[in-house]
Parts: structure tokens; sequence; C-alpha cells
């Protein structure tokens, strides 16, 4: 029998959002593929340093080491070639990474192989590889790849996972209306909806597999995961959040409405692993405090267009 995609938690994660490979990106972008496939060979024996989401991703696999069987997979989801792989792996293999799979398509488009795979996060530094990823439907990030992420030497005992609300976890339709006709008219519009359920945005199925994950642990004195919702959302606004997450069958374990309160200091008081905003203005100030990534919009989707 095929091994069953659809039931463990699959994230694919790009070589560069795993590893530090600025350098590597800086000789691929001025001198070319050439130069890149020709350094990555010379140095394949050389480990790679942790990159932006090195930790968060050792923490998805550690779930796998529980009475519960195999919870996550994680795939290298990468433009190399089979030729510059071998680095990626054995740095894998060096830090005891259980990923064993990997689609390496030599330039080509990540995104098909995302659905093949039944992929329920993705997490690149690529912004064509995340905006393509979520055009499919995919819940995508483009990683901020600072040198900001967990101490690479403390373990990870409760994976903390921040969400913004519209346009990440709801669709992109209030912040719409807030882009065009401004905060009154959202809160009016968001007050008078109260009772009406928000589309589900780019990352309301990952959210919803997570809590599935999170209800096996629910005996467990500590929960390995937990999750916030982090908006500019406040009163009035906050009540149709609060229904549309209840009409869902989720549940979320804290909840910040901060009304255009800056985010960073919440998301360094909860100790956010990774934090999902749609504005490069909120994943880049996080990415000071935090491992961040930034949820494009759909193609033609933009409420600024």
């Amino acid at each position: 029998m095929p091994y069953d995609l659809s039931k463990p938690l699959v994230i694919g994660i790009s070589s560069r959002a795993l590893f530090n490979l600025e350098q590597e990106n800086k000789i691929f972008e001025e001198q070319g593929v050439e130069a890149y496939e020709a350094y990555q060979v010379a140095h394949e024996n050389e480990i790679l340093q942790k990159g932006a989401a090195f930790q968060l991703i050792k923490a998805f696999l550690e779930l796998n080491n529980t009475e519960f069987g195999r919870l996550v997979e994680v795939i290298i989801m990468s433009r190399n070639n089979a030729n510059t792989c071998l680095r990626i792996f054995n740095s894998i293999q060096y830090y005891g990474l259980d990923i064993t799979r990997a689609t390496l398509t030599s330039g080509a488009e990540i995104a098909p192989y995302l659905k093949a795979f039944k992929t329920d996060l993705f997490l690149s530094a690529n912004s064509d590889d995340v905006q393509s990823a979520i055009n499919y439907g995919i819940a995508a990030g483009r990683i901020l790849t600072g040198e900001a992420h967990a101490d690479p030497k403390q373990k990870i005992d409760q994976i903390r996972i921040a969400f913004d609300g519209d346009a990440v976890l709801f669709s992109a339709e209030s912040e719409k209306i807030f882009q065009k006709n401004g905060i009154q008219a959202f809160e009016e519009h968001e007050k008078a909806n109260a009772n009406t359920p928000m589309a589900k945005g780019p990352f309301a199925n990952f959210l919803t597999k997570l809590s599935y994950v999170q209800q096996m642990f629910k005996e467990k004195d500590i929960q390995p995961i937990r999750t916030a919702l982090v908006t500019s959302r406040n009163a009035p606004a906050h009540e149709r959040a609060v229904k549309t997450l209840r009409n869902w069958g989720v549940s979320i374990n804290e909840a910040f409405f901060l009304g255009g309160v800056s985010k960073t200091e919440i998301l360094a008081a909860f100790g956010a692993h990774i934090f999902f905003d749609d504005q490069d203005i909120h994943t880049e100030a996080a990415s000071a405090v935090v491992p961040a990534a930034t949820v494009p919009y759909r193609d033609g989707d933009n409420p600024k267009e």
C-alpha cells in the first residue's frame, strides 16, 4: 500500500528556509546557476548552518516520537537539482532530522508538486514560489531569513504559532473594506455581520489540521502546540473573529485584539516560533524578535489594488 500523505501534517520547506544559504544564494544571483552549482558541489561535505525555520521544523519532527505515531512529514521542496542536493542531505543527516523526501525541480516551478504531496504548509524564502503556492490554494509564507530565530541550543518543548486574522486565517473581504473605505466603515461592517462567519483564508485549513493534532494531546499535562491570534482588530470587530473560529469548530489558545498597537512586543512575550501576517510592515518588525513569514494575497485579490 502506498504511504497516505493525507493523514499526517505535511510541511514543505525550501532548503534556504531550513538552512542558512544566504551566501550561496548571493552567488546564484550574482554569478548564475553554474557558479552556484560548482560552489555547492565543491563544498558538499561542509555542514550548513541552521536557518530561520530550523528550530520550528525540528520541533515538529519531535511530535513523531510519541505514542501517536507519525504525525508530521517534512519534505524538502527546492529548485536545486540532484547534483546540488548532497550538501543539503548531508546537513540533514548531521543534525539528525527525520527528513527523507524531497522534490528537486532544477529551477522549475514548485507549486504543482505541493498539491501532489498534499502539503498543508509551505515555507520558503523565494517570493515567487510562495506566491504560486498561495495561488494554488496552499498555506504558504515567505520566511524572513534573518538571524532572529529560536536559540539553537534550546530545545522547543511547545511549538508556538501566531497568526494574523484578515487575509491569513480569514479571507481578505473585510480588509478590502478597510483599505477602500477606512476604519469606521470596517467596524460598522464587522458589527453588522458579527453573526456571519467569514470565508476561510489561506491558513484556515492549516489551523484546522493543527487543532486536530492538539486534540490528540488534550489529556497531556503539557500540550506540544500552542496557537495565538494576533490581530489589529479590536472591539467591536473582535466578535466576528471569535464567532467565525467557533463556526469552524476550531479553537485558538490565545487571542490579542490590538487595535493598531505594535504586534512585536506581544509576539516576543508569547514566544512565537513563527508568525504569519499578510503585511511586510508587521513581519519585518516582528522578525527582529521571532521568526516571521509574509503571506501574500492571491493574484487579483490584493485589497490595496
